[in-house]
């Protein structure tokens, strides 16, 4: 706590992680009557993308979609 005020804000960066199933797109839904419903999963497939950025103070920084859930080694790259 007492060394917070010495760390420059700028030079911090935070790394963040999110992912999203496909399967989670919504099966069913409504549409004008008489017409098929036409609605497409993400990248055209049913996996796991995952979304990995960089969190500067001022901006998104060095944005990567992995098509797939993250591993070892697409963390070390």
């Amino acid at each position: 706590m007492r060394y917070q005020t010495r760390i420059d804000p700028t030079r911090l960066v935070s790394l963040d992680e999110t992912w999203v199933k496909t399967n989670m797109a919504p099966l069913r839904g409504w549409g004008v009557r008489g017409n098929r419903l036409m609605a497409h999963a993400p990248y055209g497939h049913w996996k796991t993308m995952t979304f990995i950025t960089a969190l500067r103070h001022d901006r998104v920084e060095a944005p990567w979609v992995i098509d797939g859930p993250i591993n070892t080694q697409a963390f070390r790259v």
